[in-house]
């Protein structure tokens, strides 16, 4: 990972850090600091990681790709293969 100093909001980017707030907030009048959305969601992501990598040892592979994203995408007994970044 490349350490920038600068970190650019598009409008896509705008859109996702709101929902994403909205999940994060306590309640309908709160409005969390970026920083704490973007660490709920590091959290979350490096959590779901290791939890679709210890499902592969309980669930079969049909009900494994049920719960691939975007982010995390399991292929079925190979490898943990991120399509985030190519």
């Amino acid at each position: 990972m490349s350490r920038r100093t600068s970190l650019k909001i598009t409008d896509e980017r705008e859109r996702q850090l709101e929902k994403a707030s909205e999940i994060v907030a306590n309640g309908p009048d709160d409005d969390p600091p970026m920083s704490v959305v973007i660490d709920a969601a590091l959290a979350h992501l490096i959590q779901s990681n290791r939890n679709m990598g210890d499902a592969r040892d309980e669930l079969d592979p049909v009900t494994i790709q049920r719960f691939n994203t975007d982010v995390i995408r399991l292929r079925y007994r190979t490898r943990i293969e991120s399509r985030w970044r190519s």
